[in-house]
């Protein structure tokens, strides 16, 4: 083959060939492609942890419970002064009480395994995450217990529910149906949902094999009771007698022996007008109470409905099914259930609260009831603006005590996030008694705060660990208080 051939034959073969140049690569992780991720992952989640911040945090000996003694009372007869010349006057009664408030043992755990440490290195330290998180976790747990932990008050067995059925006002079939009511605490209403059910008695298997068992924060289920409906838009208002504790009520209907649960309530009433959707059965509930938790301390909503602490505690009337009975405005810029708790306060202790909390419900139904005053004058706006910007909207940042013997008083009020629709708290951390040797209303006291443990290896991960031990001590119950069951409106 000469040189003319050969370079021929080279031609036809380049002409085979398809030749393409560099394009935009289809997605971020094809082709010759920079991945622009930026190094540290971003944590979007909330720590908000209000009572924890607030409350003082103070060390102990040791001793598997707090010990402290009060006197509660002096002249509890009220004998009068008056006394004759020459005599001495009547010896007066004092009252004292001791109290107790065991340590609990609180905690959370995570790991990493080897692999997942490797693969993040030069991007981030996973291992470092994993505690920094279980820290924030725990304190995000904390809170809770602090508000609503239930150690001591059993709600016992939820009332037989009141029905009353309407040919009107929803979609059922005519038939007979069946509903049970299940009264639900704090953790109850807060780990429940229709879709995934309530607990009841709770096994818990934890990271070392381990088991722990206790009360998922249910009462004992009501007995059923009936009513027939004429459809096909009937619907069924039902009513249960209130139970002291209670922060809301899960609600199973349908055909007797499957009910099946389809609403959770924070008032003791619900209208049911469709079949319910949930998938967790009536039946499948035990027939015994479920609402205390023996690994926990009491928090304060519990500690208010505790007849035992004393605190303020006041349940709305049951009112109309399904709507229940809202805040009253006193039409003077106030509101009536306010009035009365404050009135309360300064009438029996003589102090007035330093805070409320509230949850987003009660927030804006406050502001409603203060807003819409039919009192002229009864409310100042301010109006600031600034080159010729005006912005909308407005809220309710406190509320204005009468009763206080320092004259009109403001009361922030917070929006907590774990506080339970249809909740309204009342929060003192300063007493007005001299010499009270009171430093603290509340203190968290611990024998151990927190501290984490890097476990030693059992298997190819990095385990950790995260714990407090510790105890809610509140030396004066009846500075605070509690409004529930509230409806929305």
């Amino acid at each position: 083959m000469d040189t003319n051939q050969l370079m021929a034959l080279v031609r036809a073969e380049l002409a085979k060939t398809n030749y393409t140049g560099f394009t935009m690569p289809a997605n971020a992780t094809t082709g010759i492609n920079y991945y622009d991720l930026e190094a540290g992952a971003k944590s979007l989640f909330p720590v908000i942890t209000p009572l924890r911040n607030r409350i003082p945090r103070v060390g102990a000996p040791g001793g598997t419970q707090a010990n402290w003694r009060a006197i509660t009372g002096i002249n509890v007869n009220n004998i009068v002064a008056g006394v004759s010349d020459g005599n001495r006057s009547a010896v007066v009664t004092t009252s004292t009480q001791d109290y107790t408030a065991a340590y609990k043992q609180i905690g959370l755990e995570d790991f990493v395994t080897f692999g997942a440490d490797l693969a993040a290195r030069s991007f981030d330290d996973v291992k470092a995450i994993s505690a920094r998180n279980l820290l924030y976790a725990l304190m995000i747990e904390e809170e809770k217990m602090l508000l609503g932990g239930n150690n001591s008050l059993q709600l016992g067995t939820t009332g037989t529910p009141s029905l009353a059925a309407s040919t009107t006002g929803g979609s059922l079939a005519t038939a007979t149906y069946s509903v049970i009511c299940v009264a639900l605490s704090f953790d109850g209403f807060r780990t429940g949902s229709v879709a995934g059910g309530i607990q009841a008695a709770v096994s818990r298997t934890n990271s070392d094999g381990s088991t722990d068992n206790y009360g998922g924060g249910s009462a004992q289920k009501s007995a059923s009771a009936t009513v027939a409906v004429t459809g096909p838009t009937g619907s069924i208002g039902a009513t249960v007698a209130l139970k002291t504790g209670a922060v809301a009520y899960a609600w199973f209907w349908g055909a007797a022996g499957a009910e099946v649960l389809g609403a959770i309530t924070t008032i003791n009433s619900v209208v049911i007008t469709t079949t319910a959707t949930g998938t967790q059965t009536a039946a499948s509930l035990p027939s015994s109470d479920q609402s205390t938790n023996s690994l926990e301390f009491d928090g304060l909503l519990t500690m208010n409905a505790n007849s035992a602490y004393g605190g303020y505690y006041v349940q709305q009337a049951t009112g109309t099914a399904g709507t229940g009975t809202p805040l009253t405005s006193d039409t003077e810029g106030g509101i009536t259930e306010i009035d009365v708790a404050l009135k309360y306060f300064w009438d029996v202790y003589r102090l007035s609260p330093t805070d409320i909390f509230v949850s987003s419900q009660e927030q804006q139904n406050i502001y409603k009831k203060i807003l819409t005053s039919t009192t002229a004058n009864s409310q100042r706006f301010v109006y600031n603006v600034e080159q010729g910007m005006l912005a909308g909207g407005a809220m309710v940042r406190s509320y204005l005590n009468k009763f206080s013997m320092s004259g009109a008083k403001d009361i922030p009020i917070h929006l907590h996030p774990n506080m339970p629709p249809g909740t309204i708290m009342f929060f003192t951390d300063t007493l007005p008694y001299p010499l009270s040797n009171v430093s603290n209303v509340l203190q968290v006291r611990t024998l151990r705060d927190y501290y984490q443990i890097e476990w030693p290896y059992r298997t190819r991960k990095y385990e950790y660990g995260v714990y407090s031990h510790e105890v809610l001590q509140n030396f004066f119950p009846p500075a605070f208080g509690v409004i529930t069951n509230i409806g929305n409106g």
